[in-house]
């Protein structure tokens, strides 16, 4: 994930935790503060530390507790995703063919993604930057964690787990359009070099791939991979104020971390998208902020 902190977000309120989940304030969300499930949760991620793009590594021996998290997100992200999301991503699942009833290992997604778009998964253990997390979707990786949500809150994370990459990103690089604007954003970040250039096309990236909508039969879709393992948030329309897509615009709006998006953006459809990005990624350069007259812009971390 990059240094934006893709969230798989939704809300977690100040309410008995069901089997549901509850939404509301991501600070106090169990996974934060949870010794037992920190220590898991780190032991996973600490292999990324050495780790070098492409290269293999182990997989996890996931616990009973951690599939039954799994299945109680698949139960609910199918219907979920039926309704709210467009029929690019319903196709796309269709052949991801990812399993109802446990946590696949990374080897077995890629195998499948190589299959079908020539992606991988490399792996991740939380934050990284821009130029490496960016740059390696050219060359066909995308960083992924291994580990998985608290089991308190099972349709709610804070922060990516392995539900976010593969019930969102594995879904969007099983599908050839899709991957191929993963690969666009990953040359277009390895033609720039300073963090500021990044962090414009980063922007964009989090309101298209990770938070993009598209219009369909006039209804706003979801396409975005937060969205798509987002239980919570993959319908909730009347949260938030939907904006036709233009880059610029997406690069100038804030963000939150975690928690609803405010606002998000709306293709007129996926070769609207393409042609956009497309479009947008030609012209860019070190100097795009300068030229486009962008903001700095601060992250909402609550």
């Amino acid at each position: 994930m990059a240094n934006t902190a893709i969230a798989a977000s939704s809300a977690w309120r100040h309410t008995p935790v069901t089997a549901e989940g509850r939404l509301g304030v991501a600070s106090q969300h169990p996974g934060r503060s949870d010794p037992a499930y920190l220590r898991r949760r780190d032991a996973l991620a600490a292999p990324a530390d050495t780790h070098r793009v492409g290269t293999p590594y182990a997989a996890v021996d996931y616990t009973e507790a951690e599939h039954r998290t799994w299945r109680a997100v698949y139960r609910a992200l199918g219907p979920a995703h039926r309704a709210h999301a467009c029929h690019a991503v319903l196709d796309a699942s269709a052949d991801a063919d990812i399993p109802a009833d446990r946590i696949p290992q990374h080897a077995e997604v890629s195998a499948g993604l190589r299959h079908r778009t020539g992606f991988a998964f490399t792996l991740a253990g939380g934050v990284v930057p821009n130029e490496r997390f960016l740059g390696s979707m050219e060359h066909g990786y995308f960083h992924a964690v291994q580990f998985v949500r608290h089991p308190a809150v099972p349709l709610y994370t804070p922060e990516p787990d392995v539900l976010h990459d593969v019930f969102g990103h594995g879904i969007h690089l099983s599908c050839p359009r899709f991957a191929a604007l993963y690969r666009l954003i990953g040359h277009t970040a390895n033609q720039v070099r300073t963090e500021e250039a990044l962090d414009v096309l980063s922007r964009v990236y989090w309101f298209t791939l990770e938070y993009g909508l598209v219009m369909e039969s006039g209804a706003p879709k979801a396409y975005g991979a937060a969205l798509l393992s987002s239980y919570g948030e993959i319908g909730a329309h009347d949260r938030r104020e939907v904006r036709e897509l233009n880059p610029r615009d997406a690069a100038s709006t804030p963000y939150r971390i975690s928690g609803y998006q405010p606002v998000l953006f709306a293709a007129r459809s996926l070769a609207h998208l393409e042609d956009t990005l497309g479009s947008f990624c030609a012209d860019f350069d070190d100097d795009i902020a300068n030229r486009l007259r962008l903001p700095a812009l601060s992250r909402d971390r609550a």
